[in-house]
């Protein structure tokens, strides 16, 4: 500024003009926007529409609880799909009871994100997907049905052993083979597509009584009824009929339709 009053009136006056005009020019300058940034718009949007999603809900079977369907859960929610493991005892209440618990806990489940919902059930479990499949009202955007060991056509076990042990465990005695018995009085599952796998070894529930009119196909795998639902292979089933509505051709399928 000391330089500045040294020079002539003439000099300080161009200096101030330069000074000045060059402000002016910088203050006109138009300001450039800044880019939106990707990323923070999808987390946005994300945060307001939850990504489309598909729900699996697995019911376990008669005496067992969630944990026997672990395995399975944490193979299908590794291919991304969510998963709602059903739990319900087996002493407390009859088949009409456990599946309105059931539907009700889909219900509490869905929301928006939740695009189609799957079920999947190890012996009695799907006996309560059929219940919550055919009431007047179902359950929104159903997708497929995967059973593991089903008794769709009761059980000869369960013939037996109603009067000793249907006192203690309450379905049993709905699960017998006679025409008046809760499983064979339940309607037909229509609209949906159904697979039916059943294990080689069950002594459980046999071959024929695993069978339902309106499934869409039925494959055999190895192993016995408690565990099937443990086994790689069953995974892997489970999977490509979820995905695709059927199963692959291998050495396993006896029967598909």
């Amino acid at each position: 500024m000391a330089a500045l009053n040294d020079r002539s009136p003439a000099a300080r006056t161009a200096f101030v003009t330069a000074y000045f005009g060059l402000l002016v020019a910088a203050l006109a300058l138009p300001v450039r926007a800044q880019a939106p940034d990707p990323d923070a718009q999808r987390s946005t949007a994300s945060a307001s529409h939850p990504a489309p999603r598909e729900l699996v809900v697995l019911v376990h079977g008669m005496g067992r609880s969630v944990f026997s369907m672990r395995p399975l859960a944490s193979a299908l929610e590794a291919e991304g799909y969510d998963v709602l493991s059903f739990g319900y005892s087996s002493i407390c209440c009859s088949i009409p009871e456990l599946g309105a618990q059931l539907r009700e806990a889909v219900d509490a489940r869905m929301g928006d994100e939740i695009t189609k919902v799957h079920f999947v059930g190890h012996s009695l479990g799907n006996i309560l997907v059929r219940w919550v499949l055919t009431r007047d009202t179902l359950p929104p955007r159903v997708g497929r049905v995967v059973m593991l060991a089903p008794p769709n056509q009761g059980a000869e076990k369960a013939d037996r052993f109603a009067a000793v042990a249907g006192w203690f465990l309450r379905p049993i005695d709905e699960l017998r083979t006679d025409s008046l018995s809760t499983v064979q009085r339940l309607p037909a599952v229509n609209g949906v597509e159904i697979g039916v796998i059943s294990a080689r070894d069950d002594r459980t529930v046999k071959l024929t009584e695993t069978h339902l009119d309106e499934e869409t196909a039925h494959i055999i795998v190895g192993g016995g009824h408690t565990f099937i639902m443990r086994r790689e292979e069953v995974f892997v089933r489970v999977s490509e009929f979820l995905r695709t509505g059927r199963f692959a051709m291998t050495d396993s399928v006896r029967s598909q339709r």
